[in-house]
């Protein structure tokens, strides 16, 4: 065990400031702090109020997951953060803090992708990744499908979403319904007593001629809308469980539907489902189903692993050092849009560790000129 490598993850895309630590596929810590309810009243992240939640929860979120693993910051072989994609602003604390904490213990930064760790997650649940790996990410920002061999190094794009991301029309699904923010946990709750078949809603881009792998839900969410509008406007009274189980089958039918598609396509006898989207009780189900008719094996982690947390981003990190891929330099830059296919953001040939003493000769020369 200890020869596997030490990393501590931290994770700060969106609105929860997370950080883990994991070593090997061992997962030994997670901490997140959500500032979740400082955006519900405006109804969705508010990018400048996540930023400065991050910053006042980082330290004491590392501190904790510290303690929470037993360890000191000097017994880490490595750190890790979302160099992207995701909010710029949010992005740059976590960058921000890793280098700091990197640079001040002498330890390697990798700023690797948040889609990627996403994926990589599930090494903490279910051990080692196949290779090749089929994911379906979807989340509030993402809904991918994704073809990875190494995922440290190549993960290739089938498919993803050309306007809302599934995650983004629960929300706003929730909203036309007053039913609060952020949207999924809530229709899910509500659609456990519908009827998924009472409303027959649009399956986007499943013609013939559509494209095989994409998804887009910006359809269903107007005609959802619009049908809860009828509704008022007739002076009738909203059935919510049901149009919430209607909306929600739509939606899960169309990204298992494409995914079990894609593994037969490619040849690929297994499915790893990740992202926030990925917690919903519906999709895990018809998944599953769907998966055992097609002989495919189902991978999808704890719901607590899904949604944004440090420990993915920790488990990509360890499998960096493992797998000896090149640290980042100390100019590594948040990248709100990260491309996929770049798992990580590695440094220049030149080295990693000679650019310590460097830094600082540099850091003093302006400090004085």
């Amino acid at each position: 065990m200890a020869d596997e490598p030490l990393v501590l993850g931290i994770e700060t895309s969106c609105d929860e400031t997370g950080v883990g630590i994991v070593r090997g596929t061992t997962l030994l810590a997670d901490a997140v702090a959500s500032s979740v309810d400082e955006h519900a009243r405006f109804g969705g992240v508010v990018p400048e109020v996540a930023s400065r939640a991050h910053l006042e929860a980082m330290v004491p979120t590392i501190r904790r997951a510290l303690k929470d693993a037993g360890i000191t910051a000097k017994d880490l072989d490595g750190i890790s953060v979302t160099a992207g994609p995701g909010l710029a602003g949010a992005l740059l604390v976590g960058v921000s803090a890793a280098k700091a904490y990197a640079y001040a213990l002498g330890k390697p930064l990798y700023g690797v992708n948040h889609l990627a760790s996403h994926i990589c997650v599930d090494q903490l649940e279910h051990g080692k990744l196949p290779e090749p790996t089929m994911a379906l990410l979807v989340s509030g920002g993402h809904s991918s499908l994704l073809l990875s061999s190494d995922i440290t190094s190549d993960v290739r794009p089938l498919g993803a979403t050309i306007d809302d991301a599934a995650g983004e029309a629960f929300d706003k699904i929730a909203r036309v319904l007053n039913l609060g923010f952020p949207g999924g946990p809530v229709i899910d709750r509500y659609a456990k007593e519908g009827d998924p078949d009472a409303i027959a809603f649009p399956r986007g881009l499943t013609g013939p001629r559509d494209a095989a792998y994409d998804f887009s839900f910006s359809g269903l969410k107007t005609s959802v809308a619009r049908w809860i509008e009828a509704k008022r406007a007739a002076g009738e009274d909203v059935p919510v469980r049901d149009v919430s189980a209607s909306f929600q089958e739509a939606v899960v039918d169309v990204l298992t539907r494409k995914a079990v598609r894609a593994c037969k396509d490619e040849g690929v006898d297994h499915l790893m489902i990740g992202g926030g989207v990925a917690a919903n009780s519906r999709l895990r189900a018809l998944a599953a189903e769907r998966c055992e008719r097609a002989g495919i094996r189902l991978r999808v982690p704890r719901p607590k692993l899904c949604t944004d947390n440090g420990a993915m981003v920790a488990a990509l990190g360890a499998e960096m050092v493992a797998r000896n891929r090149r640290p980042s330099d100390w100019d590594l830059s948040a990248d709100s849009s990260l491309p996929v296919t770049q798992t990580h953001v590695p440094g220049h040939e030149h080295g990693h560790h000679h650019g310590h003493d460097h830094v600082h000769e540099v850091s003093k020369e302006n400090l004085y000129s």
